[in-house]
């Protein structure tokens, strides 16, 4: 597996850590759609959560949540509006989980609602 996509796998293992630890339940992960692939699917009480993981092992470009620009945004809110139109009436809601390898232990922000203006 090429060093990028094994970063990116360590990173989502994180997340789903974090994300339980927090409380939320993982329902799935790597949901694959014509148009984008959703890395969690969480439930958070009522509320069904894309979860956006980005994991960076240096910030020479930025922050891994910086990496999280308009073309991202838009194509995560069609991905919540794909899992809207599937469960009707279902609250959903896009989150961010932003990890840097670079610390021990790596530093993990989470970012709730990224889509709300």
């Amino acid at each position: 597996m090429e060093p990028r996509k094994k970063l990116g796998q360590a990173g989502e293992n994180l997340a789903k850590k974090y994300l339980q630890k927090k409380g939320l339940k993982v329902l799935a992960s790597n949901l694959r759609f014509p148009f984008g692939e959703i890395d969690i699917l969480a439930q958070d009480g009522d509320y069904l959560v894309v979860v956006e993981v980005k994991t960076k092992s240096n910030l020479d470009f930025g922050a891994p949540y910086e990496m999280v620009n308009f073309k991202k945004r838009r194509k995560l809110f069609n991905l919540a509006r794909a899992l809207s139109a599937r469960f009707p009436g279902q609250d959903i809601r896009v989150d961010v989980v932003s990890i840097e390898t670079n610390n021990t232990p790596a530093k993990i922000e989470h970012f709730q609602n990224i889509l709300e203006a």
